[in-house]
């Protein structure tokens, strides 16, 4: 004779006077659990960042630096890069801003004697440092040696990446005067001309290390 059954609307099934848990229900409950524990989970790393301590990075600091010669005691912010204070503090717009990424070196300034790419250069870095930025080659209407062999060779088109690719040159002709090509094309490979006018930079720069 067949047991008594009472299938309750929770899935749950009364056979004989006893509880028995369905297939339906056993599911059911198992997917409310584990929402459950889902959600759980998902509030622990909210709560953790909730009680976390704040963390305060630098908002503003103040730099003493040597730019072209002169002195200067800027108040900059911690994003802030070199280029963007040239340019925008200082009015030093012969640094030009183009890929803003360290990859075409058009922005190329010699600090400390080495040419470094100002877009990148975090202006906290140039704190107690010595900068030269093209401004500082000539002398009035008179040009520096370097941008007279870039002229007399025609070593530009467009001209807007001249300045850092005269930079770069002078960071190298100043640790290495009597630089050869090898040498030149080297420490001017991080300099892009879109130009393509890299065969008569060449030029220009080894005839001046041909002179020295």
């Amino acid at each position: 004779m067949e047991k008594e059954r009472d299938v309750s609307t929770s899935g749950e099934e009364q056979v004989s006077g006893k509880l028995r848990v369905s297939r339906r229900g056993f599911l059911k409950g198992m997917g409310v659990s584990t929402a459950a524990a889902a959600m759980a989970t998902a509030m622990v790393p909210q709560l953790e960042a909730e009680t976390a301590p704040l963390v305060k990075g630098i908002r503003e600091a103040v730099i003493v630096t040597e730019i072209n010669g002169k002195k200067y005691r800027l108040a900059v912010k911690s994003h802030w890069t070199l280029l963007e204070v040239l340019r925008r503090e200082l009015g030093l717009t012969g640094t030009k801003k183009t890929c803003d990424r360290s990859s075409c070196g058009a922005c190329t300034v010699i600090m400390d004697g080495k040419a470094v790419y100002a877009c990148t250069q975090l202006a906290i870095e140039a704190d107690k440092r010595k900068i030269t930025t093209i401004e500082a080659l000539s002398e009035g209407e008179t040009m520096h040696p370097i941008q007279a062999a870039f002229v007399r060779e025609d070593a530009y088109q467009c001209g807007f990446c001249t300045p850092g690719q005269i930079m770069s040159t002078k960071a190298l002709l100043d640790s290495n005067p009597r630089a050869s090509l090898a040498e030149i094309k080297e420490a001017l490979s991080g300099n892009i001309c879109r130009c393509s006018a890299y065969p008569k930079i060449t030029k220009a720069v080894l005839s001046l290390a041909r002179k020295a």
